[in-house]
């Protein structure tokens, strides 16, 4: 065997150009997703379509309950909204408005008010004073007042046509508080409109204008998504919460209509732009999330129907309204049903289509609605289907609507005749043939796209792969020198022809006025495979120098297969966590059984220690990720890891001592020193975090010195880890002790039921897993037997002579994404945010702030990761290999399992199904990047540790 040594400065550069190459790569590939399944649907460039008849109300008042669910409000008929009951009972319309992903505010209210869907990166624009670039009813409305949240209200008020057209009062960011009852915000809201309706009176102007035609009141009510984050949808707060929005709309109602001396020209609408989930969160495709109230009363909506009470299902049944009709919608199509009743156009790019159910017209003037709406849908895709023909260069028409002229002449001939019903059938037709039109050009660049992505994922793995042969990082049989190319000229030629395809590409491309993406999306896979090729030579030698037997074939192939099997496992358990309890519990039983009966019998301690930590953590994947809070469960993981710190400060000093030759790292008084900080920072973080909550409970407040300390932890982690880290020549084992001390105290901090338990579980598998790992090496034939204690490593941390990559390394890296997604998904699916509960940071902060509340969780997340990424580092130079062997391995086979959820994405089908697609791929795609930060982020953290040699036990029988 031949063994392949580099200059290590080399190396970290060759590397750090790889890892360069690959962010790059796979941040601009998990944008694909986006280009290809959820493109923007704005057509520009349109004509606005009247509504066609005089509007039955002259005002709108639309009132959104952010964050209620329909079944909190139906059930029990209405028991906690009398006065919607009544309206539900005598005067209105009501049913479920269905949602779609992401249900977060911004996509939900832009739903709402312009009709149609976001795409889904529209969640990353939210909470933000961005301008609307969008036509909605707010802005085709003569005025609009709208009141409630600085989150919501500026997204509509900025990018209005004419600013003073919509104009916003605003209660302070600060009141968002989840540590009091939220409830008050509402009361705000229906006060300050109280006010603003008062004033009303001693304002000749402000009344003018409120009695024009085509004017819109917004009422936003942020108090149950607030109270459902802080206490969930179930408690009192939130339950209470609704009464209090059926009464302050009960008052404002009769105040409103008595302003207009009840001169029933007002149409009301009363809704919300997603619901919640029973942990308190929403984003996801969940039915909690999708399912929202609708509820229509006022001049121009029709009356209950009890004639035909139809509609129902298993979600109404306990609600006890099966006498009264029920009428769902989706919530785009509350739109232009807001626009027919004041008589506003039809905001442009509006898909919404027209609910007549909830119309109270005539069926001569329902036909002419639903015509209209027609028109305008069809319109867009008018729009669109031209602009593709200027720029495709092999136009392939819709043929359903070639002959849409026809229809629409069949649609007028049916009005005249006043055969309303085949009018409105005709139109709803054209209706759906538009929206299959706009649908058509929406997919059209999918099959070109998806070909595209394909090779550039297949480009990296066959590119990195040949880095990893290249560098001489993988054991070769027989090895011989290794030309760089075939022949001189050879080179040259694929770059010539790379060149060509590339420019024959960005002519396609800017025929088509491709957006600029598209032109990286295809130079990748052009760059890869031009490497690739250029590589014949080298493959070719390679394959021919080495000459194993069919023995050793039929093991290699076997060995990789099995490992493509693990991870086509590995993306089965994106959809069901339960296999990450089997796969654990294979591990932890299974694999102690195929090691050497000479390693289990003289590490039969360490794997019964292995084993119980695998079994524990095998438990929480079986765990529901709805998890409320639960002290106790906290107060344990905090005990545990407790006791394991103190374990450590006894036996560390007798576990880590270096040979003679490698001493002068940190004394054992500087390393008790910092193990009892740590451990003193782990016993106040459960004493802080038990009095927090109790606080919190109690409705008391946050605790200023609490915040303080929980802050405080923060920084004193990242100075423990900086300074310590800075000591050279220290143990690995000492290190590991330290990182997972250091961490111990923010992650306790941060959790309300099991994670710390997790925490503490997921510690010691990895921790046994590298001695196991170390101990299966030092009997192994590969491992030089020394004559003396010596070391593995030199006093600055780098190798000395480190062996190749072999097949059986396979199994590290198997293990290591094995415990990638144990660290996923162990408490809770990462895959959806919402199974990350916003609770956790109620230790740092109860204001509503979403970016530092999200990297509060994703600090929490984290965690476990840095932890897995720190022993991997340590592994590495355990199994004496080059400092970024097992990850460049990793590195070059993780987009396998890129490429199986790139085709499993979905945009039709639940919400439930495409929210959860869209964040598998994401996952995926981004994971690369994630594991580079790892792999960075490891050694910073690891520093230049020491792993020591033994004398191997083989050495001493020989």
């Amino acid at each position: 065997m031949s063994t392949t040594t580099t200059n290590p400065k080399a190396s970290w550069v060759t590397v750090g150009k790889l890892l360069a190459l690959g962010v790059l790569f796979h941040v601009i590939y998990s944008w694909s997703i986006f280009d290809i399944y959820f493109r923007s649907p704005l057509v520009h460039g349109m004509t606005p379509v009247l509504p066609p008849q005089p509007p039955p109300a002259k005002r709108l008042l639309l009132v959104v309950a952010d964050g209620l669910r329909a079944d909190k409000l139906f059930e029990n008929r209405l028991e906690r909204a009398p006065f919607l009951r009544g309206i539900v009972e005598h005067h209105g319309t009501w049913g479920v408005s269905h949602t779609r992903v992401p249900t977060e505010s911004r996509p939900g209210h832009v739903a709402l008010i312009a009709g149609f869907y976001e795409d889904v990166s529209a969640v990353t624009k939210g909470w933000k004073m961005n301008p609307v670039n969008f036509d909605s009813v707010f802005n085709q409305s003569t005025h609009t007042w709208s009141f409630g949240s600085p989150d919501i209200l500026p997204m509509f008020a900025e990018g209005a046509s004419d600013k003073n057209k919509v104009e916003t009062f605003m209660y302070p960011a600060e009141s968002e508080d989840f540590a009091e009852d939220a409830s008050g915000l509402d009361t705000w809201v229906f006060e300050k409109f109280e006010a603003f309706l008062d004033s009303v009176k001693h304002n000749t102007t402000l009344e003018a204008r409120i009695r024009q035609q085509g004017i819109v009141i917004f009422l936003h009510l942020l108090g149950l998504d607030t109270n459902g984050h802080a206490y969930r949808p179930y408690s009192k707060e939130y339950l209470n919460n609704i009464q209090l929005v059926d009464e302050g709309l009960q008052k404002v109602v009769r105040k409103f209509e008595s302003l207009f001396d009840n001169d029933g020209r007002t149409a009301y609408i009363f809704t919300s732009d997603h619901g919640m989930s029973n942990r308190g969160n929403h984003g996801d495709g969940h039915p909690d999330n999708t399912q929202t109230p609708l509820i229509a009363w006022g001049s121009g909506v029709a009356t209950p129907n009890r004639t035909h009470p139809v509609g129902h299902d298993d979600l109404s049944k306990p609600w006890q309204l099966s006498d009264i009709k029920r009428v769902d919608v989706e919530q785009a199509d509350i739109a232009p049903l807001m626009s027919t009743l004041i008589g506003l156009p039809f905001p442009m790019n509006s898909v919404g289509v027209l609910p007549l159910q909830y119309l109270s017209a005539s069926v001569h003037a329902q036909a002419l609605s639903a015509f209209a709406n027609a028109k305008q849908i069809l319109s867009q895709y008018l729009v669109k289907a031209d602009a593709k023909k200027r720029t495709e260069p092999f136009f392939k028409e819709f043929h359903p609507l070639l002959g849409y002229e026809e229809l629409i002449t069949t649609i007028e001939t049916e009005i005249r005749q006043l055969r309303h019903s085949d009018a409105i059938r005709l139109s709803s037709q054209l209706i759906r043939l538009s929206l299959q039109g706009l649908r058509y050009f929406q997919t059209y660049d999918w099959l070109f796209l998806r070909s595209i992505i394909s090779f550039g994922y297949l480009g990296w793995i066959a590119y990195s792969t040949i880095f990893i042969l290249r560098r001489g990082i993988v054991h070769v049989v027989k090895a011989q020198p290794m030309p760089l190319y075939g022949s001189s000229d050879f080179p040259r030629r694929v770059n010539i022809l790379a060149v060509v395809i590339a420019l024959a590409f960005a002519a396609l491309l800017h025929r088509r006025q491709a957006p600029a993406f598209y032109y990286a999306y295809t130079a990748f896979p052009i760059f890869f495979w031009a490497e690739v090729f250029k590589q014949r030579a080298f493959i070719v030698s390679l394959l021919r120098t080495a000459q194993p037997s069919r023995t050793t074939w039929i093991k290699t192939l076997a060995g990789i297969a099995l490992y493509v099997v693990g991870l086509e496992l590995l993306v089965y358990s994106y959809f069901r966590r339960e296999l990450l309890t089997v796969c654990l519990w294979l591990l932890g039983v299974l694999w102690p059984r195929t090691m050497a009966k000479r390693v289990r019998s003289e590490n039969s301690g360490l794997v019964w220690v292995w084993t119980a930590f695998c079994l524990g953590t095998s438990v929480f994947p079986l765990l529901p990720v709805e998890k409320g809070e639960d002290l106790s469960l906290v107060l344990a993981g905090g005990t545990l890891i407790l006791a394991s710190g103190v374990f450590a400060l006894f036996r560390l000093p007798h576990i880590t001592k270096l040979p003679l030759s490698h001493r002068g790292g940190p004394q054992p008084q500087k390393l008790l020193r910092i193990v009892v900080l740590e451990i003193l920072l782990i016993a106040i973080s459960i004493l802080v975090t038990a009095d927090t909550t109790l606080r919190l409970r109690a409705k008391t407040g946050l605790p200023f010195l609490n915040q303080i300390f929980s802050w405080g932890v923060i920084v004193l982690l990242v100075g423990i880890l900086t300074i310590d880290g800075a000591q050279h020549a220290q143990h690995y084992l000492r290190r590991l002790t330290v990182i997972y001390l250091a961490f111990a105290p923010a992650f306790i901090l941060l959790t309300i039921s099991y994670e710390a338990i997790f925490y503490f579980c997921f510690s010691g598998t990895v921790l046994s897993w590298l001695l196991l790992e170390r101990s299966i090496y030092l009997e192994s034939e590969q491992y030089p037997a020394l004559e003396d204690d010596s070391a593995d490593a030199t006093p600055d941390g780098t190798s000395r002579a480190p062996r190749t990559l072999k097949l059986s390394d396979l199994r590290v890296a198997g293990f290591f994404l094995c415990f990638i997604n144990v660290a996923f998904f162990g408490t809770g699916n990462i895959a959806s945010v919402s199974s990350f509960s916003l609770e956790s940071v109620y230790r740092f902060t109860t204001v509503f702030n979403p970016f530092l509340m999200g990297a509060l969780l994703i600090l929490k997340i984290l965690i476990p990761f840095f932890l897995l990424s720190s022993v991997f580092a340590v592994l590495g130079r355990a199994l004496r290999l080059p400092p970024f062997s097992l990850f460049l391995l990793v590195l070059s086979t993780t987009d396998v399992m890129t490429l199986n959820f790139f085709f499993l994405v979905r945009d039709s089908g639940s919400w439930l199904e495409i929210g959860t697609t869209i964040s598998h791929f994401v996952i995926a795609s981004a994971f690369i990047v994630f594991q580079i930060i790892l792999f960075v982020v490891s050694y910073g953290l690891v520093g230049t540790v020491l792993v020591p040699d033994i004398v191997s036990r083989r050495k001493k029988r020989t």
